[in-house]
């Protein structure tokens, strides 16, 4: 990644969690630029990170060797269709991290077959332990698709996807994924609350048995039905309220959760790309 400049259009959150994680792993902050319209943004930026800061979007683009639009999804296309004349000129890899839009929209809207790796990150991107999926079309080269993993792997694991249609079932589980997991943490903690502990006692009990479950899961080589069953005895505590839960239809609505999701975003992709 020596010597080559990558662009932001787009100074937002998770713009700003990959600049930090580039610059964390080694990448020389000289050779990352940054487009945002917010003056108060681009000072905060520019004093966090070091990096060139500009209003400009094509200025900031020019002759970089990955332009990452990272921008809302709302105006990607008015974004990508101002950028396109220039950097056709060049042809750089265009990473998009805009959910729901679709790389054959954004490759008609830039006007000229652009190398486009579309990247679904979730939000614990934001503390570099995101899961991120990744989608290259057909004209991004092998060295591109490796500096596209590269990028986005500075703020989490990365993996990809075959076909593009599989990106909006990733959407629905790890990108909508952490507030499912969320709510089950509110939950736990106001029934500890309910069962006579102290709030603070019940959410610190509560985060560092996510964590520590998480950890398991993530180090073991079982899957977590095995897990699961190791820890419930019989007639034991864990089996009651498990049995509760699955009583009450949770196994079902988190399966369907998922898919409304899913159907959520083949939504905001048949809107967001029509003309």
């Amino acid at each position: 990644m020596g010597g080559q400049v990558i662009a932001f259009v787009g100074g937002g959150n998770m713009a700003a969690s990959l600049v930090g994680g580039l610059i964390a792993g080694g990448w020389d902050p000289a050779g990352i630029r940054v487009a945002e319209p917010r003056p108060e943004r681009r000072a905060e930026v520019a004093a966090r990170f070091g990096v060139p800061v500009s209003a400009d979007n094509a200025a900031v683009a020019a002759e970089a060797a990955v332009v990452v639009l990272a921008v809302k999804p709302q105006v990607l296309r008015q974004v990508a269709t101002e950028l396109g004349p220039s950097l056709r000129g060049w042809a750089p890899l265009v990473i998009s991290i805009a959910a729901g839009v679709r790389e054959p929209d954004i490759r008609r809207w830039l006007g000229f077959d652009a190398a486009v790796i579309r990247a679904m990150p979730n939000t614990p991107a934001l503390v570099r332990s995101g899961a991120t999926a990744l989608f290259a079309n057909r004209f991004v080269s092998a060295d591109q698709r490796n500096l596209g993993e590269s990028v986005l792997r500075a703020v989490g694991m990365t993996l990809w996807v075959l076909e593009e249609q599989q990106l909006e079932a990733v959407t629905a589980l790890s990108g909508s994924g952490p507030a499912y997991f969320f709510l089950v943490m509110e939950l736990l903690e106001e029934a500890g609350v309910r069962c006579g502990l102290q709030r603070d006692t019940a959410r610190l009990l509560t985060l560092e048995t996510a964590f520590g479950a998480a950890k398991m899961a993530l180090e073991s080589t079982e899957d977590p039905a095995t897990l699961r069953t190791r820890v419930t005895s019989p007639g034991g505590t864990t089996e009651r309220a498990l049995a509760r839960l699955e009583a009450g239809g949770v196994r079902l609505a988190f399966l369907e959760a998922v898919e409304a999701a899913r159907d959520r975003a083949v939504e905001l992709g048949d809107t967001l790309g029509a003309d």
